[in-house]
């Protein structure tokens, strides 16, 4: 009996040190089932923490007259766990190497009970906003999860079904987003705004259930050890820098349109939006389909390469910033939301798309390596310890694009009284994305690298 099959049979996983997911034999045997069950946990523990990370977009929809806060002030409340999530990515990442993927699942899951019990006791009138502030930014270690979750699963999928395994770890994590918010718009019918505390409460013994089952059904890799080299090789790619800021336009978008567009609804138009129920009915519904068509940009990268649907995504992406700007110049709020929807949309599919190229940049690496006479086996580990550590730096990287959508928002709110200038800039940087994708990984070029 192998290593994997005995760790298979056990009542409690341990760690596994025979590993060979592009082993067909090995992955059909028994790859594919344990990978399966580390993939359900990784997307459960996950999920709650994006709950936890975007708490506040749906908070700030109870903080009323009585909090005497603005709408810059609540954008600020949303920037922060933002920002906090985006600078835990990175150790996020290399946590896993250093204790391993079910060990560091079970603690950054407990890890979410510290900003969910902040928030339950001190949202009341007349808090300090300094003190909401702080909270806030607490909540910003429900967004490191994302990347050790997404490092772990990388390490247990072959290449061949990294897009779709990446796709549904994420998407099942990006769930988390609109899942909060159609929480909040619950309590928001029925308790009423004056009982923000019920919706970080729920959450108590959901981040306990998630952390016991990673305890009980989760594995460790070993064999993906921690390296400070893969970090500095990694930092030395260029191909890094590319990817990373490729997903500031996809995730970076996604993530802080959900943050922000319950707000932007209310100031963009608030005749419409007078109370915070109104606009939370809508909240939810651009992050719900965004995280749905996530493995849906992970398939369609499988097939026809994340490459060329990257490219496809940010070109469409461009077209609808452009119709959201048309929208608010004319009033509109049907073309207001359809074009927003197309932009969740669209960002969904993207994260899909990049994180299926990100692995791909290091697999051509390999194969570029064993055509030259290296081991492939050597080539193989080093391509997954160096996929696995850039997909925390993108992930760190991209989140920060977040906290660009909530700045922008609260500036051209600020200055102008619209999103104007917001929309105008979201356009732009999508444009850039496009012809960067095309000019890297599309043009017809010697250098060009192929399978990304």
């Amino acid at each position: 009996m192998s290593t994997v099959e005995r760790t298979a049979s056990a009542g409690r996983p341990a760690g596994i040190e025979d590993w060979r997911p592009e082993d067909l034999e090995f992955w059909e045997q028994a790859g594919a089932r344990i990978a399966r069950r580390n993939l359900v946990f990784s997307v459960l523990s996950e999920h709650i923490g994006f709950s936890v990370w975007s708490l506040w977009s749906v908070l700030v929809l109870f903080l009323g007259p009585r909090y005497h806060i603005d709408a810059a002030g609540k954008f600020t409340l949303t920037a922060l766990p933002t920002a906090l999530g985006a600078l835990l990515r990175l150790p996020y990442t290399f946590a896993v190497a250093r204790f391993g993927g079910r060990n560091w699942t079970v603690f950054s899951a407990l890890l979410l009970l510290v900003p969910t019990v902040l928030a339950g006791v001190v949202l009341t009138p007349g808090v300090r906003y300094g003190t909401l502030l702080a909270v806030a930014c607490v909540a910003g270690v429900g967004g490191g999860n994302f990347a050790s979750s997404m490092a772990n699963i990388n390490a247990f999928y072959p290449q061949r079904l990294k897009g779709w395994a990446l796709g549904v770890n994420a998407g099942g994590g990006n769930l988390g987003v609109p899942v909060v918010q159609l929480l909040g718009l619950l309590v928001l019918a029925t308790a009423g705004a004056a009982h923000p505390r019920l919706v970080p409460l729920v959450y108590l013994p959901l981040i306990v259930l998630a952390a016991l089952g990673a305890a009980l059904r989760m594995d460790n890799l070993p064999r993906v050890k921690g390296d400070p080299r893969a970090l500095r090789e990694v930092l030395r790619e260029p191909h890094s820098w590319v990817m990373s800021t490729l997903y500031v336009g996809t995730f970076g978008s996604f993530i802080g349109f959900g943050f922000a567009f319950g707000q932007v609804l209310q100031v963009q138009f608030p005749h419409q939006f007078d109370t915070p129920v109104k606009a939370a009915y809508l909240t939810f519904l651009g992050p719900l389909l965004g995280s749905l068509v996530r493995p849906v940009g992970g398939r369609m990268a499988d097939r026809w390469g994340g490459a060329r649907v990257t490219l496809g995504t940010f070109v469409a992406m461009a077209a609808g910033a452009g119709l959201v700007l048309a929208a608010s110049r004319a009033d509109s709020l049907p073309l207001f939301l359809a074009g927003f929807t197309a932009l969740f949309v669209l960002s969904g599919i993207g994260n899909g798309s990049t994180y299926k190229m990100i692995p791909g940049v290091f697999q051509a690496r390999a194969r570029a390596a064993v055509a030259a006479g290296r081991d492939p086996a050597a080539a193989e580990l080093d391509s997954r310890r160096r996929a696995s550590t850039l997909i925390g730096l993108a992930g760190a990287v991209g989140a920060f694009g977040g906290v660009l959508v909530n700045i922008a928002f609260r500036q051209s709110f600020l200055t102008s009284h619209n999103g104007d200038a917001a929309y105008l800039a979201f356009l732009t940087a999508y444009a850039f994305c496009s012809a960067l994708t095309w000019a890297v990984y599309l043009r017809p070029s010697a250098r060009r690298l192929t399978g990304v």
